[in-house]
C-alpha cells in the first residue's frame, strides 16, 4: 500500500457536530436494517401459515427465503462496496435505504412464497449496503484512538432493532410489521440531508488512484486472504443467527424443550443479548487496546454457549430463552469485526471491503443452510447443526489467528 499525507486535523466526536450528526444516522440507520433483517425470522412460521404452507414444508420454504435474502445482501454488498468508493459513502446512505424500505412495504401484500422470496431478495440487495457505508463514514471521520467508540454505538443501537421488531411482530401481523419497517426507512431517510462526507474519500478523488476495484480485494494473494480471513471471523455469528435462532422451534423440540418455543421471543432474546455483547466488545476493545484478543475471547465464549444450547441440557422454556441470550452475548463481537473489516483497508477500497465482509458473511447463511439441510439426510437436526456449527467455529479461529491487529491504526492510506 502507499502511505500519503495524514489528514490535516483529526476532529473528535466531541467537538463536531457533524460527526455526531453522522455517528446518529449510521447508528439509526443499523437499526432499521436489523429490524429488517430479522423480521423475516421472527414472522416466518405465520406468514407462511398464512400463505397456506403445510407445517411439513414450513422449514424448507423458510430456508429457501431466507437464503435469497442472503444472496441479495451479497450480490448488494459488492454493489454498494463499489458505489462507496467509486461516488461517496453518503451517496449509498441515500440508495440502499430507499430501497429496502420500499421492498419491506411491498413484502406486506405478497400472496405466494416465490413473490415472498423475490422481494426479500431486492430488500436483502437494499439492507446490504446500509452497514458498511455507515462503518466506513464513521470509521473515517473519527481519530485512530475514538474510532471504536462511534463503531461501537452504531452497532449496539443497530442490535436493538430486532427487539422492536419482535415487539411489533408479537403484538400485530405479520404484515403490519413489513409495514412499519417500510415506514422507519423512509423516515430515517429525511434525516440524511447534511450528513457530512468523509475528508479521507473527497482527498481520493484527486488522486489517479482507481477506486472501488471490487477485483483488487483478490490481488495480490495477501490482500485476497485478508478478505477472506476477515469474513470468516464474523461466520459463527450468523450461524447461531441463521441456524439456531431461526430454527429454534424445530430444533427446540428436537432436544426436548418444554413447550412451543416463539421465533419472536428467541429473536428478541438474542439481540438483546447481542446489544449488550456489542457494547461490551467495542469497550473492551478500546480499554485494552486491541480488536483480535477480544474477538479471540467472544469466539471461546461463543463455542461455550453453542455446546450448551445443542447438549440439550436446557429443557424449560424460560430457560431456553435465557440461553438465546447468552448465545447472542457470545456472539456479540459484530463491533469489532466490522470495525476491523474496515481498518484493514486503504481508503480507495474501504467502502467496498468494508460492505462486502459483513454481506459475505450474511451471504454465507446460504452454505451454511444448505450444509445443515444436507447434514439432516445423514443424521439428526441436532447434530447436523453441531457438525456445521464446529466447521464455521475451527474456521474462525484459524482465520483471526492471522489477522493483524489494527487498534489505533491511522486510515489515511491507499491500496496500491
Amino acid at each position: 500500500m502507499n502511505q500519503s499525507a495524514k489528514p490535516e486535523v483529526y476532529l473528535p466526536l466531541s467537538s463536531n457536530k457533524g460527526i455526531m450528526q453522522a455517528v446518529v444516522v449510521a447508528a439509526l440507520g443499523y437499526f432499521v436494517d436489523i429490524y429488517d433483517l430479522v423480521l423475516f425470522s421472527i414472522v416466518r412460521v405465520q406468514s407462511l401459515r398464512d400463505l397456506g404452507i403445510a407445517n411439513a414444508q414450513m422449514e424448507a420454504d423458510g430456508v429457501y427465503i431466507l437464503n435469497m435474502q442472503m444472496v441479495g445482501m451479497l450480490l448488494g454488498g459488492i454493489a454498494w462496496g463499489v458505489m462507496g468508493d467509486k461516488v461517496g459513502r453518503r451517496s449509498v446512505l441515500f440508495g440502499s435505504i430507499l430501497l429496502y424500505s420500499i421492498a419491506n412495504l411491498a413484502n406486506a401484500w405478497v400472496e405466494s412464497v416465490e413473490q415472498y422470496a423475490w422481494i426479500r431478495l431486492v430488500a436483502g440487495f437494499g439492507l446490504a449496503g446500509e452497514l458498511g457505508a455507515g462503518i466506513t463514514l464513521v470509521s473515517e471521520l473519527m481519530t485512530p484512538e475514538r474510532r471504536g467508540h462511534g463503531t461501537t454505538v452504531v452497532a449496539t443501537v443497530g442490535a436493538a432493532g430486532a427487539i422492536l421488531a419482535g415487539i411489533v411482530a408479537s403484538n400485530f401481523t405479520w404484515q403490519t410489521a413489513y409495514i412499519v419497517g417500510g415506514v422507519l426507512g423512509l423516515l430515517l431517510l429525511l434525516l440524511r440531508f447534511g450528513v457530512l462526507e468523509s475528508g479521507m474519500f473527497q482527498r481520493t478523488l484527486q488522486s489517479e488512484v482507481s477506486r472501488g476495484a471490487f477485483w483488487k480485494l483478490f490481488t495480490p494473494r495477501s490482500r485476497a486472504l485478508l478478505f477472506l480471513n476477515s469474513i470468516l471471523i464474523g461466520v459463527p455469528i450468523w450461524f447461531c443467527v441463521g441456524i439456531l435462532i431461526t430454527f429454534s422451534p424445530e430444533l427446540a423440540q428436537e432436544l426436548g424443550v418444554e413447550g412451543v418455543v416463539n421465533p419472536a421471543y428467541a429473536v428478541m432474546c438474542t439481540y438483546a443479548g447481542l446489544t449488550v455483547g456489542d457494547f461490551l466488545s467495542g469497550a473492551l476493545s478500546q480499554w485494552f487496546r486491541t480488536r483480535k484478543k477480544i474477538v479471540r475471547v467472544f469466539l471461546y465464549f461463543t463455542v461455550l454457549t453453542v455446546g450448551v444450547y445443542l447438549s440439550g441440557r436446557v429443557s424449560s422454556l424460560n430457560g431456553f430463552y435465557v440461553l438465546c441470550g447468552f448465545l447472542g452475548l457470545a456472539t456479540g463481537y459484530w463491533a469489532v469485526f466490522v470495525t476491523m473489516a474496515s481498518e484493514h483497508f486503504g481508503t480507495n477500497l474501504r467502502a467496498t471491503a468494508t460492505t462486502s465482509v459483513p454481506n459475505f458473511v450474511r451471504g454465507s447463511t446460504v452454505l451454511i443452510t444448505l450444509g445443515y439441510r444436507y447434514g439432516q439426510e445423514w443424521t439428526t437436526k441436532t447434530y447436523a447443526a453441531l457438525a456445521v456449527g464446529m466447521i464455521c467455529l475451527g474456521l474462525a479461529f484459524l482465520a483471526l489467528s492471522r489477522l493483524h491487529e489494527t487498534w489505533g491504526r491511522d486510515l489515511n492510506f491507499q491500496e496500491d
